[in-house]
């Protein structure tokens, strides 16, 4: 398993080359004066109209007249007026930039508040957007490095239990058909529970095994391994339909183990916390990539936060470029909907599935 963690020589993010114009735009740009200039601009007006007046030909008279009251209270308007404005608009970004900052997630990156307002704002704006794209990056890649390893993990835990535990197991029931044809009648009965409860540790090691390292992921291919596993899921308290399109764009060994791991964890959770008797799994060609949609007929989420199995699909999806969203399936239940465009860029991790 190979893993980049040099990023010197890297291209920095398609954001953040979209973010230098702006930049450049926001501190240099001739058309942006900067909030202090516009709010001292607008006072400083209104100051020397009123110092013009004053040592002018217009006078107040004691007590005031009353059109000279109404001349005095307009002018006063007009100056709070204007700085009412330049205030909101100059302060306006600032507002759009705490809401943005407030419902960042990184898990669903591509927002960004738009660059603009004064010089000082317009500034602010472009460093977040690029701290936040920093951000992402720095993000993908751990969650990259945290993967592989994972998957190398559970590739070694599956080759243990295959060869050393399931081996093991296999020998004992061996033994155990021996010995069952020279004990005694009274003892075969304890002999035959002692060898079925064997054989079902042996099939669940095997079952923990397949879990653990798709086999046939790497054998027969995705759609196979997609039909094997919801034969594996199909159990008497829960059905699920598959249909897998034989037309598919290629993808490559990345994006295929992890349209594998998300519709896994999609019928775990499906089995577990659903609640369902029906489960459907679909994989099949859309304009420009390839959707996988794992939806059942169960209480689906309501009003529960995501846990750790919908956050782990979300960082599977991010590392091939793919896109994850959940809804709410027809007649109730719940809809995963995995979309991969077939230009997925090129995962920052290596090794095998």
């Amino acid at each position: 398993m190979g893993v980049v963690t040099d990023i010197r020589s890297r291209r920095p993010p398609e954001r953040m080359q979209r973010a230098e114009p702006y930049a450049k735009a926001g501190r240099g740009g001739s058309r942006n004066v900067s909030l202090f200039w516009r709010i001292f601009s607008l006072n400083a007006a209104g100051l020397v109209v009123a110092t013009a007046l004053l040592l002018g030909p217009v006078t107040v008279s004691t007590p005031v007249l009353v059109g000279e009251a109404v001349v005095l209270l307009g002018g006063l308007a007009v100056l709070l007026a204007g700085n009412a404005l330049v205030l909101r608009f100059g302060l306006g970004p600032l507002q759009r930039l705490d809401r943005a900052m407030a419902t960042a997630d990184l898990l669903r990156p591509g927002s960004r508040p738009v660059v603009s307002g004064p010089a000082e704002t317009a500034g602010l704006i472009t460093t977040y957007n690029t701290m936040l794209d920093r951000l992402e990056a720095e993000r993908a890649m751990g969650a990259a490095r945290a993967l592989s390893a994972q998957e190398s993990e559970r590739h070694r835990i599956a080759r243990e239990l295959h060869d050393e535990v399931g081996q093991t197991l296999t020998a004992v029931l061996l033994q155990l058909r021996r010995v069952a044809d020279r004990v005694p009648e009274d003892l075969r009965e304890e002999v035959g529970q002692a060898q079925e409860a064997t054989r079902s540790g042996l099939d669940e090691i095997r079952r923990i095994a397949r879990r653990l390292r798709p086999g046939v992921l790497e054998e027969l291919g995705l759609a196979s391994a997609l039909r094997s596993l919801a034969a594996e899921y199909t159990t008497h308290g829960l059905t699920v339909r598959h249909h897998v399109t034989g037309d598919l764009p290629a993808l490559n060994p990345e994006s295929e183990l992890v349209v594998y791991r998300v519709a896994q964890e999609s019928l775990t959770n499906t089995a577990r916390h659903a609640a369902a008797d029906r489960a459907e799994l679909r994989l099949q060609p859309v304009p420009g990539g390839v959707e996988l949609l794992v939806r059942d007929n169960g209480t689906g989420l309501g009003c529960s936060t995501e846990g750790a199995g919908i956050a782990g699909m979300r960082e599977r999806a991010l590392l091939i470029g793919a896109r994850l969203s959940l809804e709410t399936a027809p007649g109730g239940g719940t809809g995963v909907r995995l979309r991969i465009p077939v230009n997925s860029r090129t995962p920052v991790t290596e090794g095998p599935r």
